[in-house]
C-alpha cells in the first residue's frame, strides 16, 4: 500500500504577498521574541505559526524540524547579540570599562521594558539542556565563546592602556563575566528588579580594579 503520508520538505510555502525570504525571517523573528520569554521546550509550534500567520503544513518548506528552527533561531539571535555588543564595546568615546557599564545598563533597561519576563535566549536554552539534543549544546558554548572573545578585546585594550593591572588574566574574566551575568539574569526575573544587574556589574568592576 502506498506511503500517503506528507514529508515535511514537501510543504508548500503560504500563499501571502511576502516572499519565501521574508516568511523564513518572520518566522525566525518571532522565535526569538518568543523562546526569549517561555523557552524551547514549553513553546510549540502553533503558538509561533499564529504569530506570523504561516500555516502548520508550510512551516516544513523552511524547516525540517522544530530542532532545525530551533538552531537556526539560536543563530539569529547570536548575531544580534554580537552586533549589540560590538555597538557598545567598540564606543571609541567611552573609557573602556564604561563600556561595559553601558552594555549591562542597556541590558537593564530591556527587561524593565518586557517587564523582566524576558532574559537571554541563550541562558534560557543552557536551562533546558535535558531536553535538547548535542547541535545545541555545540551551537550554545559557540555563542558564549563568541561573547566572551568580544569581552575580552575591550579587557586586553584597558589592560595596555594601564586601566587594569597586568595581572589580571583577561580570558578567564571575560569568561567569568558571562558565567556570572547569566545568574545575574536569571536573579533579575526571579526578582523583577535591576538590583541582581547593578550588584553583578559593581562587584565584576571591583574585581578588575582590586
Amino acid at each position: 500500500m502506498k506511503n500517503t503520508e506528507q514529508q515535511p520538505r514537501r510543504g508548500r510555502p503560504p500563499k501571502a504577498n511576502r516572499s519565501n525570504a521574508d516568511t523564513k525571517a518572520l518566522l525566525i523573528s518571532a522565535g526569538v521574541e518568543t523562546l526569549t520569554e517561555f523557552g524551547f521546550s514549553a513553546t510549540g509550534l502553533d503558538t509561533i505559526l499564529k504569530k506570523v500567520g504561516v500555516p502548520k503544513g508550510s512551516f516544513y518548506h523552511y524547516f525540517s524540524s522544530k530542532e532545525a528552527y530551533g538552531l537556526e533561531v539560536v543563530d539569529a539571535y547570536n548575531s544580534y547579540f554580537i552586533a549589540k555588543l560590538n555597538r557598545y564595546l567598540s564606543q571609541s568615546d567611552a573609557p573602556y570599562l564604561e563600556r561595559i557599564v553601558n552594555f549591562t545598563q542597556s541590558a537593564a533597561r530591556s527587561m524593565h521594558k518586557y517587564d523582566y519576563n524576558r532574559g537571554c535566549l541563550i541562558g534560557n536554552l543552557n536551562q533546558e539542556l535535558n531536553h535538547l539534543n548535542n547541535e545545541f549544546n555545540t551551537k550554545l558554548v559557540q555563542c558564549y565563546e563568541s561573547w566572551q572573545s568580544l569581552i575580552q578585546v575591550c579587557l586586553d585594550q584597558a589592560q595596555q592602556d594601564n586601566v587594569i593591572s597586568s595581572t589580571v588574566n583577561t580570558h578567564q574574566m571575560s569568561e567569568y563575566f558571562w558565567i556570572g551575568w547569566e545568574g545575574a539574569v536569571m536573579r533579575a526575573k526571579l526578582t523583577k528588579t535591576p538590583y541582581p544587574l547593578t550588584l553583578y556589574t559593581e562587584m565584576f568592576l571591583r574585581a578588575l580594579l582590586r
